[in-house]
């Protein structure tokens, strides 16, 4: 597989959220906005990425009986960084995504990538696996983040066009798993357009 290969595949084929279906606890519970999505998906990148660079450099010295242990501590390093940033340069965003920024550490896409890519492949290719990966990630919590603003506020990125208030539902917890099931539908259904 080539470089590019291994970068567009995290977009569309393997697409973790409407492809894998995987990370969908911070899917469901950060995409009540456009930005808080396209945030959640930021840092789920900056975590993939380093961690599977870091993963792939370090990959012969970890002991096969620790490698998963191991893995988790190299993710949990960058999240600790990572929540410091936010913390002190986007401090609003990061109360708005709360408890979320640190289960980073246990989402099962970067630990999955960790173990299915990184740790069996170069540090070049792990970058763009994790840059791809996470691109893939960022754009499908954003656009479910614009779908629920839109519907529930009439606005996207907090910019307001439509005038009254929304359907409340797609702000709130049904809304999520409603939107998500439309748009998982119409994913699909150009995926199977695309390979026909």
């Amino acid at each position: 597989m080539n470089k590019l290969q291994i970068f567009t595949q995290g977009l569309i084929k393997n697409n973790p959220t409407f492809v894998l279906l995987l990370g969908m606890c911070p899917t469901l519970g950060t995409t009540s906005s456009a930005i808080n999505g396209m945030g959640m998906g930021l840092a789920t990148l900056f975590v993939l990425t380093l961690s599977n660079m870091a993963i792939s450099m370090i990959k012969n010295v970890i002991p096969g009986k620790v490698r998963i242990p191991a893995f988790i501590v190299v993710i949990a390093s960058f999240v600790t960084v990572l929540q410091l940033l936010m913390e002190a340069y986007v401090p609003a965003l990061y109360a708005a995504l709360g408890v979320f920024i640190p289960l980073i550490v246990v989402n099962c896409i970067i630990l999955g990538r960790a173990e299915a890519f990184a740790s069996k492949n170069g540090v070049l290719s792990s970058m763009l696996d994790g840059l791809g990966i996470g691109l893939g990630f960022t754009l499908s919590l954003t656009l479910l983040g614009a779908v629920r603003e839109i519907l529930g506020a009439g606005s996207v990125f907090g910019m307001k066009f439509i005038e009254g208030d929304g359907i409340l539902m797609f702000v709130l917890a049904p809304g999520a798993f409603l939107a998500l099931g439309y748009l998982l539908m119409l994913f699909n259904k150009m995926n199977a357009r695309m390979k026909a």
